[in-house]
């Protein structure tokens, strides 16, 4: 599990658990036992674990005990704690359906082949009101074929996401893929969180048809790199693909260009340089992939300024706008952008770390080799992207030498990339 999220709260273990043990009425201001029950998925100890459990049995009504009790089910199904499995079968019977859709999810991060718990959970999709999504998702993944029949009718849901799931789950089970281009085609749904989550029923389904369609998604490459990747897992150990057949899907994704993206926003009008610079903050990346390739066609004397303008004001603390404008600054091939770029690929806050590969590849495009040294440093990373993006970068530099120290990499791709650049020609 990837933490370096979490440890953003400053509390030691005791500090976490004394909090999350305290009585509502005893806490002081400022005091936060949601906080505490978040903490404490850094420890995967005896301690911290009965902590989150006792936070799960109260069962108090008000706001703050419920939202404390759904972060402790949280926890304890991101520690995979099975211990707590009883205690979170509990609260399938809640009435607070975000309290029981945190357990579904929990139990699902877990695992079981408890067929009563498993059952419990089927039950859940004729009860109202309830988040029918997470709880096909859960049974997916808990390979829950007898629960068919109970997921066939949100097929034809009027919620997207939900009818996503339902459709890639029955076609997992029944082996009849023929609906699945009904999932595909929300890779170009107007909702964003249409996108993004029918990335998961894809991965669910082992769909290895849909990896180029991913790789054009217009969403964060973040859910495009999760897509390839796992897709492509699945199918290097099924002998349905190689490294050299996902490669190029994958590179496409990593370099980011948006001429490469089936764009789903259009602009009806011309829009001026500073609204289109502040496209570049929407949380949906479609729209900001939009601004980006018009800027490039239609602003690149005045875009570079402004770029500047923007990081200094606000992009410098906005990690979605942060990113583009890295990315921005190498397609300009903005050479006074060297200085940032470099800050910007050793940027090691969490928040920015898409940045890091976005950074090298910018550099790459600016194509100066004296950045050669510098994306040599980051080959020592433990962050995969950032790596396969840092080989990338030299390799349209030129000088691939610093790929040797990759070719025993842990990270498959990365091994792969390293070795493929291994017999590349040297540079005298």
């Amino acid at each position: 599990m990837d933490k370096r999220f979490f440890k953003l709260f400053a509390l030691t273990e005791a500090e976490a658990i004394a909090l999350l043990d305290t009585p509502l009425d005893q806490l002081e201001e400022g005091d936060s036992r949601y906080v505490a029950a978040s903490h404490l998925v850094n420890y995967s100890t005896e301690q911290s674990i009965n902590a989150l459990i006792r936070a799960v049995q109260r069962t108090d009504s008000v706001l703050a005990n419920r939202i404390a009790r759904r972060k402790a089910i949280e926890s304890l199904g991101r520690l995979e704690a099975t211990q707590a499995l009883p205690f979170i079968r509990e609260c399938l019977n809640d009435e607070d359906c975000y309290t029981v859709e945190n357990a579904v999810w929990a139990i699902g991060e877990m695992g079981t082949d408890d067929g009563a718990i498993l059952a419990d959970i089927a039950q859940l999709l004729e009860r109202p009101g309830q988040s029918y999504r997470v709880i096909i998702h859960a049974l997916a993944k808990l390979n829950y074929a007898p629960a068919l029949e109970r997921v066939r009718p949100f097929i034809n849901s009027e919620d997207a996401p939900i009818a996503s799931a339902a459709t890639a789950t029955v076609c997992r089970w029944t082996q009849d893929y023929s609906a699945m281009d009904r999932v595909v085609a929300l890779l170009q749904s107007p909702s964003v969180f249409a996108r993004r989550l029918c990335i998961q029923d894809l991965i669910d389904a082992q769909y290895l048809d849909a990896i180029p369609d991913i790789a054009r998604c217009p969403i964060s490459l973040v859910f495009r790199l999760r897509g390839i990747r796992a897709l492509a897992e699945a199918g290097v150990a099924a002998n349905k693909l190689t490294f050299e057949t996902v490669q190029p899907h994958l590179e496409q994704t990593l370099r980011d260009h948006p001429s490469t993206l089936n764009l789903v926003h259009r602009y009806d009008q011309a829009l001026p340089l500073a609204t289109l610079i502040h496209e570049l903050y929407e949380t949906d990346f479609g729209r900001s992939y939009l601004a980006t390739q018009t800027l490039l066609e239609t602003h690149p004397a005045e875009t570079p300024a402004a770029l500047f303008a923007t990081y200094e004001e606000e992009a410098h603390n906005d990690y979605g706008a942060h990113f583009h404008v890295m990315k921005l600054f190498g397609w300009l091939k903005h050479q006074p952008a060297y200085d940032l770029l470099i800050e910007a690929l050793n940027n090691k806050a969490p928040q920015f770390q898409k940045s890091r590969a976005a950074a090298a590849i910018a550099l790459g495009e600016l194509g100066d080799t004296k950045a050669i040294p510098e994306i040599n440093r980051v080959l020592g990373t433990p962050i995969w992207d950032l790596k396969y993006a840092a080989l990338m970068a030299l390799e349209k530099l030129g000088d691939t030498r610093g790929a040797a120290q990759l070719l025993e990499d842990p990270d498959w791709l990365v091994r792969a990339k390293a070795q493929s650049l291994s017999a590349a020609p040297i540079p005298s």
